[in-house]
């Protein structure tokens, strides 16, 4: 790796890390374990030791303590990032959001993972992902309502969940003004509630209504299946209005379309390819072999953006902080994370196009998705820029 000047294909930010935070091949690390016991070892196969060898680190810039930053600042992305609650995560989504509305963006994404200690999806408890992304949600809809002036409409998948919902968050829906929350299929009335003139004969409001008066929509916890539904929510209620997919795990909704039963692939090509990531945080754990002690090299990362920046891909140091280590106007794909993390760590020792390097990547390193073939399909590059 190259340590003098400007790294070639770096841009200064991570030319600037590499130089500071390189890590020794694994071979010199095997040499500086080779006299510890294995207490020691497993000590010294850190994070810290394996990025930090020789005692660099970076400083936590300022600008990463705050909880909104002027779209100016963040359109150069971020040296390091590491918010010290979900308030100012949320801030931060909240704040690209805002910037990305007032820029004439109307089809946006958020990701983040909405609970602490990792549990994405429904690895955990089911219902505890579910009330956090509504609560994060109306979180947000709630500093668009107070900082920017929007009446914000949340949805969440169907009436079911609407019920269940609706009465354990409502006093937060009813502080503010503008805020309300709804479903997918809000509009289509059964025979009991065009008898009951309401929600199926409960005591809840009718959503629809403020569905009309909404200047923007915030959309959590659909399924791939419930993809459809958006789809057609956007044409009949939304139209040109903003609308925000909200912690809805879309690379993984768009691994299951094409498959019996969901969607087909064009809801991406035709869809969700309208989607620009206004903030976007995918975590990644990944680990490699090596010939010699310690064996096996645990490392941590995320492909990172905050509109209006460029797209980062940042390594996880022990203090939990996030330190960009190579950045691009393009979305990176998940391969590509993968080998802009190894290069950080000094971790590419195979040959390129050798048979380790075969076998550790395999035949394909992208999803149908991130392939050109999938890509030309696009009716917008809104997803990946």
């Amino acid at each position: 790796m190259e340590v003098g000047g400007h790294l070639p294909g770096c841009s200064l930010r991570e030319a600037s890390f590499r130089q500071r935070a390189s890590a020794p091949s694994p071979q010199h690390l095997a040499h500086h374990l080779a006299s510890k016991d294995a207490r020691a070892v497993q000590s010294h196969v850190s994070k810290r030791q394996r990025v930090e060898a020789h005692g660099h680190r970076l400083s936590c810039c300022a600008s990463s303590q705050q909880t909104s930053r002027p779209a100016s600042d963040r359109s150069s992305g971020r040296d390091t990032y590491q918010p010290s609650s979900y308030r100012e995560l949320v801030g931060d989504a909240t704040a690209a959001v805002a910037s990305a509305l007032e820029d004439g963006e109307t089809r946006l994404e958020v990701e983040f993972p909405p609970t602490p200690g990792g549990v994405n999806s429904y690895k955990g408890s089911s219902d505890s992902y579910i009330d956090a992304n509504i609560q994060l949600a109306i979180t947000a809809g709630k500093e668009l309502a107070m900082k920017h002036g929007k009446r914000v409409h949340i949805l969440v998948p169907d009436k079911g969940e609407f019920k269940r919902s609706y009465p354990m968050f409502k006093s937060s829906l009813e502080l503010t003004d503008g805020l309300t929350l709804g479903y997918l299929r809000e509009s289509q009335k059964s025979w009991l509630s065009t008898l009951t003139g309401g929600t199926g004969g409960t005591d809840l409001a009718d959503p629809s209504q403020n569905a009309l008066k909404a200047d923007v929509y915030i959309a959590t916890n659909a399924s791939c299946i419930e993809l459809t539904d958006i789809e057609k929510y956007v044409a009949e209620t939304v139209k040109e209005k903003p609308f925000i997919l909200w912690n809805m795990e879309l690379d993984t909704l768009r691994a299951d379309l094409g498959l019996f039963s969901f969607p087909p692939k064009t809801m991406q090509h035709n869809f969700l390819a309208r989607f620009k990531p206004a903030f976007y945080i995918r975590q990644r754990d990944y680990s490699k072999t090596v010939n010699q002690a310690p064996f096996l090299i645990n490392y941590s990362g995320a492909l990172f953006r905050e509109y209006p920046g460029p797209w980062q891909v940042m390594l996880r140091q022990d203090s939990g902080q996030y330190a960009c280590v190579a950045e691009r106007p393009e979305r990176y794909r998940l391969g590509q994370v993968k080998d802009e993390l190894q290069s950080a760590m000094g971790l590419d020792t195979d040959p390129l196009g050798g048979t380790w390097d075969f076998l550790r990547r395999g035949y394909k390193d992208s999803t149908w998705w991130e392939d050109a073939d999938g890509i030309q399909k696009d009716v917008s590059a809104n997803w990946r820029t």
